[in-house]
């Protein structure tokens, strides 16, 4: 396994060189950046001049690419001294190559560590100075470049172009923008195919797309960027999920909690967010005092302010907070987008202040929340298990992190998850499960984590009275179930296409007219009395459009119950609903009468199943 995707890589990353090599065929004054694999295929970024690159380039670059590839010309490795390699890169005019190669001769890779390993070209390794940089060579191209590639163009798989997008030197707005052209590839044109086949169905499922179909949230210029507003249909959608995720975890001892939405930049500075995310936080201007106060970015600050406000014992813990707020970061213009990035994110967050001896039992019941609402919304769900390596970036006590990250690992396995281990991807101050889920076309997401801290207790001096009457200091334990409840709700739409269970359905029933008398329109008055009674979010269709036309309507709309009501049906008393497809489960359906029907879909919405029962 490790070794087929050893061979993906090289062949992605070959496949970058062979793009750049036939845009310098094609435009000979090309000027290259970097050019590394990202997930499922490559980029390269590059600087054309004048020249702007479109979709209907691709073909003519996919031609050449193809006769490079055809050439089977083999990768050939070779060094070359720093000095030398700068001469090369001046003298091919090429200075982005230049300027990389200078910073490796001054600096070695700490300066450009921002850029993929694989395009330094660093032939040693080290801190120091860089003496001696590696390059590729595949026929008539040669670039900068430390590999691994394939043994020759011809040994590349499938691939194809997908877009090109603009993108600065090094990330930086203050330097040049350069044309970056995406691409997938696969070792086989039948699994090229089946991505290329999920693509398509990934743009029906688009949220953004299905948002304004079924009117959950809207976008204005007015407003601003990142800051969606929901709809009442969004909003129930919303409230529906958080009041789920925080049932779970309220059965589990968690209170609720409020802070406000502004704090003193103190706090984030006593609690090390502001040093390390301080360009990310808005800053707010008081006209009455000179406090310097921001949006807050995240509530566990403001959850320890509450914990330190009274004398804590040993018997007290845990102790178990939630919120479910909104929290605001200042993410780039250019990150943003439908639901996926925003700058006002909604968590259900939560925090626990326990002892070293309660860490399992804690992280066991929040696994065993996720596990009930991932099984709920139908998503397969595995974890990551986050340790630290060897390195000296964490703070606390090795031994402290091996007992938790093996409390971590037992609470796991007790509820019989799906995990896989790596090293290295802890946070600074503690191990941390990431939720990772599956959607409807095999994407994964991570939505969501739980994260032991050993670090703001620490800083905030967090204390309890131990048994011995010594104090000591708690665990600090953020957890998170459905993240932030718009990623979730962009992940989640896309996965169900818009076909709500009906527990969450905005509209859980709708009611047809067949005529407009009088009769009839007080027939459906009554149901939809009783329907609300029952706890259901019903719609009526009283229009003048025929029974086609408004069934065709509500199946646009995805409403999972559909009653057409006429003479017949107010005679025998008996509801005959068309059933969402995917609800449904039976070819034949009992004969119930309307309020029969409307006691089982409310029965339905309150154990929150996924097929219907009727």
């Amino acid at each position: 396994m490790a070794e087929d995707q050893d061979y993906i890589y090289a062949m992605r990353h070959s496949l970058a060189h062979i793009t750049a090599n036939a845009v310098q065929h094609l435009w000979a004054g090309a000027k290259f950046g970097v050019g590394p694999v990202v997930e499922n295929g490559f980029y390269y970024d590059m600087d054309l001049g004048d020249t702007k690159l479109s979709d209907a380039d691709f073909e003519r670059i996919e031609v050449e690419m193809r006769q490079i590839i055809e050439s089977n010309a083999p990768f050939e490795q070779f060094d070359m001294p720093v000095d030398e390699a700068i001469r090369w890169a001046n003298d091919s005019n090429q200075p982005y190559k230049a300027e990389l190669l200078n910073d490796l001769k001054r600096a070695g890779t700490t300066e450009v560590r921002d850029l993929d390993a694989t395009q330094l070209g660093v032939a040693a390794e080290g801190e120091g100075a860089v003496e001696q940089v590696s390059f590729y060579r595949n026929g008539d191209f040669t670039d900068l470049c430390r590999g691994p590639h394939v043994e020759s163009t011809g040994k590349v798989g499938a691939f194809k172009l997908m877009r090109v997008s603009g993108a600065y030197w090094r990330g930086d707005e203050k330097n040049a923008q350069m044309q970056r052209i995406y691409g997938v590839a696969f070792a086989s044109e039948e699994e090229l195919k089946h991505y290329l086949e999920m693509l398509e169905e990934a743009k029906k499922r688009d949220h953004r797309k299905i948002g304004v179909e079924q009117d959950l949230y809207v976008v204005s210029e007015l407003v601003g960027s990142g800051l969606p507003m929901f709809t009442p249909r969004g909003t129930i959608l919303r409230d529906e999920l958080a009041m789920f995720s925080n049932g779970l975890r309220e059965r589990y001892g968690f209170q609720r909690v409020w802070t406000p939405h502004i704090t003193k930049k103190d706090l984030y500075e006593a609690s090390g967010h502001w040093a390390k995310f301080g360009d990310e936080l808005f800053l707010v201007k008081s006209q009455e005092t000179s406090d310097e106060l921001v949006m807050k970015p995240m509530n566990c600050p403001h959850h320890t302010r509450i914990y330190a406000s009274r004398p804590r014992s040993y018997r007290d813990l845990p102790i178990r907070y939630l919120e479910t707020t909104t929290d605001y970061r200042d993410e780039k213009t250019g990150e943003l987008g439908g639901l996926s990035r925003v700058r006002a994110l909604t968590q259900d967050d939560s925090h626990v202040f326990c002892r070293d001896d309660q860490i399992e039992t804690e992280i066991n019941q929040l696994l065993a929340c996720a596990n009930e609402l991932y099984g709920t919304v139908g998503m397969r769900l595995r974890v990551r298990l986050s340790y630290r390596d060897d390195s000296d970036a964490y703070l606390g006590s090795p031994e402290l992190w091996e007992s938790a990250q093996k409390q971590l690992k037992a609470a796991v396995e007790a509820n019989k998850l799906e995990y896989f281990e790596q090293d290295g991807e802890a946070a600074f101050y503690g191990p941390k499960i990431d939720f990772m889920v599956t959607d409807a076309i095999g994407r994964e997401h991570q939505l969501a984590t739980v994260q032991l801290d050993f670090v703001q207790p620490e800083r905030f001096g967090l204390e309890f009275a131990g048994e011995d009457g010594s104090a000591k200091q708690p665990v600090m334990i953020h957890s998170a179930l459905l993240g932030s409840i718009e990623r979730f709700l962009s992940v989640y739409i896309e996965h169900t296409a818009g076909k709500f269970p009906v527990w969450l359905a905005p509209e859980q029933v709708r009611f047809i007219s067949v005529n407009q008398e009088k009769v009839t329109t007080e027939f459906i008055d009554k149901q939809v009395k009783m329907a609300k009674e029952l706890g259901l979010r019903v719609g009526v269709d009283n229009s003048n459009e025929s029974v086609g036309k408004k069934i065709r309507d509500a199946e646009v709309w995805r409403v999972p119950y559909t009653v057409v009501v006429g003479e017949k049906e107010m005679q025998s008393d008996r509801a005959m609903p068309r059933i969402r497809k995917d609800l449904e489960v039976l070819a034949a359906h009992p004969e119930l009468n309307f309020e029969e029907f409307l006691r089982t879909v409310a029965n339905e919405a309150k154990g929150r199943v996924s097929k219907s029962s009727l």
